[in-house]
């Protein structure tokens, strides 16, 4: 396998043999609002050299950033594949100076991100390429694909957010509220998450994971009109239905709790995603095309490689099975 110069890429913090590279990005409108701040950017993550033709490249969600290292190492060892995350502009590693985090107008801007980082997989010698997305990066790379599908083999999507967890008038009404109120003042706060599931994870409140709290704050990044105004698009876009022609495998938890804007419960944290509803996810099967796979994880929080050790097993295994069903069983009987 032709492998290319590691010149650009530099020591991760996460340590080890992770290592990372800055995209540069021309200025979108977000960074229109915030004149002062410094230009857009993304970070392309890499776990290890290349040593593999399948690579995958993980896309996080909202108030979020790459640090899965464990589950991504299992996922990746298991299936012969080399593991590339993109800390998307305005989040976590791209995070920079004056810039409103995660703020972005058009899903579509991530599009310069993601090619770019697809451009340097690819030239590290890998031929096939999965993209694995969580949460309101469920979201983003299925959009991604009804655009640019060439040269992507398949889709793992983690949770991936549909549609607004709450009441179905607020539903309706979220996107012509967010759109008026944007026109008026795009940055305005117009919502924010409850800290209850990044609470419950990390260490510092009897969690298991370890991250960084100004790049995944317990109470998240502020919702602001704009942004909100762009998801909202997105969703509906998808709702009118993708036909993406790949193999996609979506992994959910088998409940949640806390739907249609009633609170969860605190012990619903542990065992259930208490971020979106999951009857969304399964609703949008059909919205992404005729080759999909959809698996429950039982005990699965939001994040399926952050749920406690069974579920996070579970969900691993799910995965590495649909790669050796969807690929590796194709290519022994294409020999």
């Amino acid at each position: 396998m032709t492998q290319r110069s590691d010149e650009e890429w530099r020591p991760d913090l996460l340590g080890g043999e992770i290592t990372a590279r800055t995209i540069p990005l021309a200025a979108d409108r977000a960074a229109a609002a915030t004149p002062d701040a410094d230009p857009p950017v993304a970070t392309l993550v890499r776990l290890a050299p290349p040593r593999h033709r399948r690579a995958y490249l993980y896309v996080h969600g909202f108030s979020d950033y790459f640090f899965q290292v464990a589950w991504a190492t299992e996922v990746a060892a298991a299936t012969s594949a080399d593991f590339y995350a993109v800390d998307l502009r305005r989040y976590g590693r791209s995070l920079r100076p004056g810039q409103i985090p995660g703020d972005v107008r058009d899903l579509a801007d991530y599009d310069e991100e993601l090619l770019a980082a697809l451009e340097i997989v690819r030239a590290e010698g890998h031929d096939e390429v999965i993209l694995l997305a969580h949460s309101t990066g469920g979201l983003i790379a299925p959009l991604f694909l009804s655009r640019y599908r060439r040269g992507i083999q398949g889709l793992v999507l983690n949770s991936p957010w549909f549609d607004v967890n709450d009441s179905a008038l607020k539903r309706i009404a979220s996107g012509p509220l967010a759109r008026s109120v944007a026109l008026r003042d795009p940055l305005r706060i117009v919502s924010r998450l409850e800290p209850g599931y990044t609470e419950s994870i990390h260490v510092t409140r009897g969690g298991e994971f370890d991250f960084d709290l100004v790049w995944k704050p317990f109470d998240s990044f502020p919702v602001r009109a704009a942004w909100l105004a762009a998801i909202r698009r997105g969703h509906r876009e998808l709702q009118r239905g993708l036909r993406l022609g790949l193999p996609i495998l979506m992994c959910t938890s088998s409940r949640s709790g806390g739907t249609r804007g009633r609170p969860a419960r605190p012990n619903d944290h542990a065992t259930s995603d208490t971020v979106l509803d999951v009857a969304h996810m399964w609703r949008g099967v059909p919205e992404l095309g005729r080759n999909v796979t959809l698996h429950t994880i039982p005990g699965g929080r939001h994040d399926l490689a952050l749920s406690a050790g069974p579920a996070r097993s579970h969900y691993a295994h799910a995965v590495i099975d649909w790669i050796a069903w969807t690929f590796d069983r194709a290519n022994d009987d294409d020999a």
